[in-house]
C-alpha cells in the first residue's frame, strides 16, 4: 500500500498519546537506546564464578583490525606455552601470521580469478566485492600454521597497519580489483598467465613488506621462565612452532550448529571460494545439534584444553558489562517489541552469523553437569567488559548465538568422525557458514 498521509498521521497520534513510550523516548534520545534499556538483574544473573575455569592470563587486544580468529587460535597456544615453561605471560605474533594470510588470500584470490574464468555474474561480484579481509575460519589458521609456523611477538612486533588495518585492506583491495581485470584480459589475449601473476604477487609482495615489515626467517630468541631459568632458540618459524607449540593440527576439527532445513545434522560441508592457502586442506565443518555441541566443548574443557569458537558477538551484548547474555535489555516491556526469530530464521534472512571468535576459558556446570553460563576470553584489552577482558555468555546466549567450535577429535564418535571424514556438501560462497569472523 501506499503510505498516505492520513494512515500516518494516525500512527503519529498513537505514539504520542502513549505516555510509556513518550518516557522511553526521553530516556533514549538522553542515553540511548541500549543504555536506557538495559537490564540490572543481568549483572547478578552471571557473575563470573565457573566450577571449570582453566586460565586467567591477561587478555590480549587485536586492537582496530579484524584478526580475532588469529587471536583466538594464538590464545589456545599461548595458555599452554605459558604452562608448560612458567612464564608470567607470553604471546606469539599475530602481526606474522597476519602477514602471510594477506599474502597467501591474495593468491587464493588470484587462482579463483584464473581458474572460473568464466564465472556467473554473481560469483564474479562476490569475489570482486571484498577481493580479502582481516577475517578467517579455523582451518584458515591451520593452514598458516602448518606453512609458515609462528614466531614470539617481540620478534616480530605490531606496525601500525597490523593495528589498525583499514588503510591496508583499502588499498590491498584496490590493488587485487586492478590485477583481476589484468588476469582477466591476459587470458583474453592468450597471454602468458603465469608470468603475469608472478609480477603481480611481487607487486603484492613488496606493498606487504613495506606497510607492515618483512617477516624474519629465521631469529634468535630468549626468555627466562618463572624459576630465572634462561631458555634459548636459535632456528626458522616452523621450527619454532615445532618446539614451542608442537600441536597436531590435523587432530582437531570444526564443529558447527546450523539449524537450518538444507543443512541436516551429522553431515560435513565446506563452502564455495573460501579458503587462502591454495593447495591445504579444505575449510571443512560437521553439523551438529546443539546440545551435542555444547557436550563437545565441555569435555574439550574437562580435560584440561580452552576452545576456540566462533559466535555473533554483537547480538544481545553488553559490551562495556562484559555480558553475552538474553536478558540484557528489555525491549518488550518498554517499546512492545519483541523478536521472535529462532536460530534457523536469524541464518535463513540475515539477521545473523559469526561474526566474530573468542576462546571458552571456563563453565560453570549444575549438579547435574549442566551448562549455566561461560567464561569467554575475549580480545579486546583488558579494558573490555568488567573482568578485566572476559566476557561472561549466559548458556541460553550460547545456544542462539554461537556456531562453531574447534575440538579434537578425540572427542568424536565413530559415526561422527565418519561424518567429517566423508566427502562434504559443497555450499555456495555467500552460506553463512561462510562467513569470516
Amino acid at each position: 500500500m501506499t503510505l498516505t498521509k492520513d494512515f500516518t498521521q494516525k500512527l503519529y497520534e498513537n505514539f504520542a498519546e502513549n505516555t510509556k513510550l513518550r518516557a522511553v523516548e526521553n530516556a533514549a534520545t538522553k542515553n540511548g537506546l541500549l543504555s536506557s534499556l538495559e537490564v540490572r538483574g543481568s549483572h547478578a544473573a552471571n557473575l563470573p564464578e565457573f566450577s571449570i575455569d582453566l586460565t586467567k592470563d591477561p587478555v590480549t587486544n587485536q586492537k582496530q583490525s579484524g584478526r580475532c580468529w588469529m587471536f583466538a587460535a594464538m590464545n589456545t597456544f599461548r595458555h599452554k606455552f605459558i604452562n608448560e615453561f612458567k612464564t608470567e605471560d607470553f604471546e606469539f605474533s599475530q602481526a606474522y601470521t597476519f602477514f602471510w594470510d594477506k599474502y597467501e588470500k591474495s593468491n587464493w584470490f588470484f587462482e579463483q580469478i584464473i581458474n572460473h574464468v568464466n564465472m556467473d555474474d554473481r560469483r564474479l561480484k562476490f569475489l570482486l566485492q571484498t577481493p580479502q579481509q582481516d577475517g578467517g575460519q579455523w582451518d584458515m589458521m591451520v593452514a598458516i600454521f602448518e606453512k609458515y609456523g609462528v614466531v614470539p611477538k617481540s620478534v616480530y612486533p605490531e606496525s601500525q597497519a597490523s593495528s589498525s588495518s583499514r588503510e591496508l585492506n583499502q588499498y590491498l583491495n584496490k590493488l587485487l580489483r586492478q590485477d583481476a581485470e589484468i588476469l582477466r584480459y591476459t587470458i583474453e589475449q592468450e597471454g602468458d598467465v603465469q608470468a603475469v601473476k608472478e609480477d603481480l604477487l611481487q607487486e603484492i609482495f613488496n606493498f606487504l613488506a613495506i606497510t607492515l615489515g618483512l617477516p624474519p626467517q629465521s631469529f634468535d630468541f630468549a626468555f627466562r621462565d618463572k624459576e630465572n631459568n634462561l631458555i634459548k632458540f636459535e632456528g626458522t618459524p616452523k621450527e619454532f612452532y615445532s618446539k614451542f607449540v608442537n600441536v597436531d593440527l590435523s587432530d582437531y576439527v570444526s564443529v558447527i550448529n546450523a539449524p537450518t532445513a538444507d543443512k541436516p545434522y551429522n553431515k560435513s560441508y565446506t563452502v564455495e571460494f573460501l579458503g587462502n592457502v591454495v593447495g591445504a586442506r579444505d575449510v571443512k565443518h560437521l553439523n551438529v545439534d546443539m546440545e551435542r555441541f555444547k557436550k563437545l566443548a565441555i569435555a574439550q574443557m574437562q580435560a584440561g584444553e580452552t576452545v576456540w569458537f566462533g559466535c555473533d558477538v554483537g547480538q544481545e551484548s553488553n559490551r562495556s558489562a562484559g555480558l553475552l547474555t538474553m536478558d540484557a535489555y528489555d525491549f518488550k516491556t518498554a517499546l512492545d517489541i519483541e523478536f521472535t526469530q529462532d536460530k534457523a530464521g536469524r541464518l535463513d534472512y540475515g539477521e545473523s552469523l559469526m561474526t566474530h571468535a573468542m576462546v571458552l576459558a571456563g563453565v560453570d556446570l549444575d549438579s547435574e553437569g549442566n551448562p549455566v553460563k561461560w567464561k569467554v576470553e575475549n580480545s579486546w584489552g583488558k579494558d573490555a567488559g568488567d573482568f578485566k577482558g572476559y566476557f561472561v555468555a549466559s548458556d541460553s546466549w550460547m545456544d542462539e548465538y554461537t556456531y562453531q567450535i574447534v575440538v579434537r577429535k578425540e572427542f568424536l564418535t565413530e559415526e561422527e568422525l565418519t561424518a567429517y571424514e566423508s566427502e562434504p556438501q559443497v555450499l555456495l560462497p555467500w552460506d553463512p557458514m561462510g562467513a569470516l569472523a
